[in-house]
């Protein structure tokens, strides 16, 4: 999968792949504090701080899809870049953030 896939994905397309049952790790990338407030069920938590010593585990991945968040999409493309440059060819950018998924999927994802 040489990028196949566009480096952003909105919202709807996250919603129609966990809709659809399709296999993918929904990365988030912010605080913990940040976690505790609002997070997509089912998302794992590695903040980009610690995504160079925690890369092992992400390893299992490698050949599938990830999709990268955070609050409004700004860390997540940063974290995005540095996965696809280091060969995670599934990785995305879900664009907009938690704060998108909040407005236009899941009203009850609470918005700060």
């Amino acid at each position: 999968m040489t990028n196949a896939l566009p480096i952003e994905i909105d919202v709807h397309g996250v919603k129609q792949l966990r809709d659809s049952g399709e296999s993918f790790l929904l990365l988030d990338v912010r605080q913990p504090d940040e976690y505790q407030a609002a997070n997509i069920e089912g998302s794992v938590l590695i903040p980009m701080g610690e995504l160079a010593d925690r890369l092992d585990e992400l390893e299992a991945h490698r050949g599938g899809r990830i999709v990268v968040h955070c609050h409004h999409g700004g860390r997540s493309m940063q974290v995005t870049e540095a996965l696809r440059s280091r060969g995670f060819d599934g990785v995305q950018n879900m664009a907009g953030g938690i704060d998108a998924w909040s407005l236009e999927i899941d009203a009850t994802v609470p918005r700060y």
